[in-house]
């Protein structure tokens, strides 16, 4: 067997579980080699020959995809030459679908004895259950973070396991007595893609403007999701006419953020799951270019974007995305989370519902242990 895994991550929140996924199997399998792609974390783990390209793959859409092709060519391409010159025993696919199944499918026609399994299993429930089928072809496993994703995908003949969701030990575990909310201050956490940034970031300072006309003493904190962000969002700070005593940027400290804030305004992504489980009533905000926007409604089935809601199946927070996020609109629900016990204690109750679906902690471990039996097992034409 080979002493090799590569692994593939393609933006921040994938290398923050890459990363954790790298450590538990280095627990394990100390002399395991963590070959392959993601962000400066998982580079961390692994060592100088893992290569961080998570800042230049991370684009959103369709649009920003189609200016980028000729790179993202080039970076598949190398991709294929590192795997068939590391020769591992097994790939491990992390999020990043655009890229990541295109390779898996790619991978099981050239390398068809490669074992290929995916971690963070790409949310096709949501715009192409029509795909899973063929997933089932491409994939030896799928290790999935919601509990709904197994029994999805195992009905459709891809062999699953729910390892629950690596946000849980990622966050570490708050003592809620220790926490001291500030009830004038509000949370904007705008996205860790810069084009993110750039469409949601301004949304949200133009709800700001609205909120302190009605809450005078209302403050404004920007989660910055990394450095690189900072200059973009200086930025837009700047060009905004909230007073600049009203409002800071802090980098790297969103889960701080999240305990302090009163209420805040929250771009879609796993920062939607990071509110509910500090208890942090939101809004949610989206918007992308509109080519983008388009796509996505031909074929996006989910009634919901935030995952707050897509797991109790309702709107448990409101979400204005695309033309429905208006500054005034969006202050208006924000108000009335800050100023409303009742509408807050009811949705702070339904998140302490919904967190305990995604398991009790362990994901890594438990992720990191059923790659390690997969690759240990003989596939059913060796027997």
């Amino acid at each position: 067997m080979s002493d090799a895994l590569y692994l593939v991550a393609g933006e921040p929140s994938g290398d923050a579980h890459g990363a954790a996924l790298m450590r538990a199997l280095r627990l394990t399998r100390p002399e395991l080699k963590l070959l392959g792609r993601g962000g400066a974390k998982m580079q961390e783990v692994g060592g100088a020959g893992f290569m961080n390209w998570s800042d230049a793959a991370a684009v959103v859409g369709l649009w920003e995809v189609i200016r980028r092709y000729g790179y993202f060519r080039q970076q598949f391409a190398a991709t294929l030459d590192e795997i068939a010159e590391s020769a591992p025993a097994a790939v491990v696919l992390i999020d990043y679908p655009g890229f990541n199944l295109r390779l898996g499918r790619v991978l099981r026609a050239h390398k068809p004895s490669l074992k290929i399994i995916y971690y963070i299993s790409p949310q096709v429930w949501a715009w192409n259950r029509a795909r899973i089928p063929r997933m089932a072809r491409w994939l030896d496993l799928m290790l999935c973070i919601f509990p709904f994703e197994a029994d999805l995908y195992n009905q459709s003949g891809l062999r699953t396991l729910f390892v629950g969701h690596p946000m849980l030990e990622i966050l570490a575990t708050p003592n809620e007595s220790e926490v001291i909310r500030d009830p004038d201050l509000i949370g904007l956490f705008p996205g860790s893609r810069l084009r993110e940034v750039r469409k949601i970031l301004p949304l949200m300072l133009g709800a700001a403007m609205h909120i302190l006309k009605e809450k005078p003493t209302a403050r404004f904190e920007v989660a910055a999701a990394s450095t690189s962000l900072v200059p973009e969002i200086t930025r837009l700070v700047a060009r905004s006419q909230l007073p600049r005593e009203k409002l800071g940027v802090v980098v790297g400290q969103a889960a701080s953020l999240f305990r302090r804030a009163w209420v805040g305004l929250v771009a879609s992504g796993t920062a939607t799951l990071e509110a509910a489980r500090f208890r942090m009533p939101f809004v949610l905000v989206y918007k992308v270019a509109w080519l983008t926007y388009f796509a996505a409604r031909a074929v996006v089935k989910s009634k919901f974007l935030g995952m707050p809601n897509v797991l109790a199946n309702r709107a448990i927070v409101p979400e204005f995305i695309q033309h429905h996020a208006k500054p005034r609109t969006i202050a208006r629900h924000v108000l009335r989370f800050a100023g409303n016990p009742s509408a807050r204690e009811l949705v702070i109750s339904e998140f302490d519902a919904i967190i305990p679906e995604l398991g009790g902690g362990g994901a890594s471990a438990a992720a990191a242990a059923a790659i390690l039996d997969e690759i240990a097992a003989k596939r059913p034409e060796e027997d």
